[in-house]
């Protein structure tokens, strides 16, 4: 079998239309939460259902897009993928909506004409992207690892990773900094670093966070003072760990969202009947719309589809023969994961409240086409692979 035909593959048998289905039940899904929250609970018109619709278009436009590149043209694009990315945060600070930042107080928006956008947003992917391919050079430099030489990784993706911490919390956009913390801690976790380095980090961390609650709890007072965390944010914390105790105050939205989510019992109030009032349920809180209308089982029915969508993506990483692609895919995977995770935890009182949007469902555009784009890593990984697969392992293997 000649070289030509060995690399030859059917245009279906290179598309992923498993992955591509999941995606288009939750856009439907996503499409009637909106409108179901924007026009028939809050009775507004359809512009925030069309727009969120058309944003589902442009993401489409960019999976294609995104889709065309395979790993040797995304391994060149990564350092400038990660510095144009870089730029926009940076620019943010000076040109963001004025009035943006006075309703929502961060500082994390471009506006242009009806359409906001928000750079943060399509940092995530171009992270991934080049995250992936700093592990990647540096495994290959460094066939037989050492302590020293996982400190080595490990000090090069923390000098990865702090440029955009700081200039995502200069946003004042804590919800953010959280999503590309996690993505980093999923692509450091499979790194190949040694788990003498991981596990002490882990725990480390896991008490830090347990003492720093606690100091919360007992003396919130010194926690703003010194500067650490805002007031809003230590109250978020106050009412995760006690949700009723300022129902009417600051626990208010957390205090609504739980009501209405159990209000929904098993099978729900039916579709577009809310009888909770809860603050910006067309974004951040629009699972409280799910779970009101369908009731447990809407709920468990989304949940579900994310488990299948994860499955898909976790088998592109035991099915591409790739380093590369495999770090890609685990950044993609982190990255949607603590969205869900986060997302609807903080509904229900699992997590403190930080602004993370429920993936492909809440109403914002720039974070969905954020998702979409990851979803285009994803296909163009099996894509490409799947066209190669009859190649040599040399031929794929970068």
């Amino acid at each position: 079998m000649n070289m030509s035909r060995r690399r030859k593959a059917s245009h279906e048998n290179r598309i992923d239309y498993g992955l591509i289905l999941t995606v288009f039940l939750l856009a439907i899904i996503g499409i009637l939460s909106v409108y179901a929250t924007t026009v028939l609970v809050e009775g507004n018109d359809l512009r925030p259902t069309l727009f969120h619709a058309l944003w589902y278009g442009i993401g489409a436009i960019a999976v294609i897009v995104v889709m065309q590149f395979n790993s040797e043209q995304y391994w060149k694009m990564a350092d400038y993928l990660y510095g144009g990315g870089l730029l926009l945060l940076v620019l943010v600070l000076i040109f963001y909506d004025r009035s943006l930042a006075t309703s929502t107080g961060a500082r994390s928006w471009f506006t242009i004409g009806p359409f906001s956008m928000q750079p943060s947003e399509f940092f995530k992917p171009a992270y991934i992207i080049f995250l992936s391919k700093l592990v990647t050079t540096h495994n290959n430099q460094n066939q037989n690892r050492t302590i020293k030489s996982d400190w080595i990784l490990l000090g090069k993706i923390a000098l990865a990773a702090l440029p955009p911490v700081i200039l995502i919390q200069l946003q004042n956009d804590l919800g953010t900094n959280l999503v590309i913390l996690s993505i980093t801690a999923g692509v450091v976790v499979i790194s190949g670093i040694s788990w003498k380095i991981l596990a002490p980090m882990i725990i480390g961390v896991v008490l830090f966070a347990g003492l720093f609650i606690y100091l919360i709890s007992f003396n919130a007072e010194l926690v703003v003072n010194s500067g650490i965390l805002a007031q809003y944010q230590v109250d978020r914390i106050l009412d995760w760990l006690n949700p009723f105790a300022n129902a009417q105050g600051s626990g208010y939205q957390l205090a609504q969202s739980i009501k209405a989510i159990g209000s929904g019992q098993l099978s729900g109030k039916g579709f577009g009947v809310s009888e909770v009032t809860v603050p910006v349920r067309e974004s951040d809180f629009i699972f409280t719309t799910i779970a009101e209308n369908g009731g447990f089982i809407a709920a468990a029915l989304l949940l579900f589809i994310y488990f299948v969508l994860i499955y898909q993506m976790v088998q592109t990483c035991f099915e591409t023969k790739n380093e590369f692609y495999t770090y890609i895919a685990v950044g993609v995977i982190s990255m949607v994961m603590f969205h869900i995770f986060e997302n609807v935890g903080m509904t229900i009182g699992l997590t403190p409240i930080t602004g993370v949007p429920l993936p492909f469902i809440s109403q914002g555009g720039s974070a969905l086409l954020s998702n979409m784009i990851g979803i285009g890593l994803i296909l163009s990984m099996r894509y490409h692979y799947r066209s190669y697969r009859y190649a040599d392992a040399e031929d794929f293997l970068y």
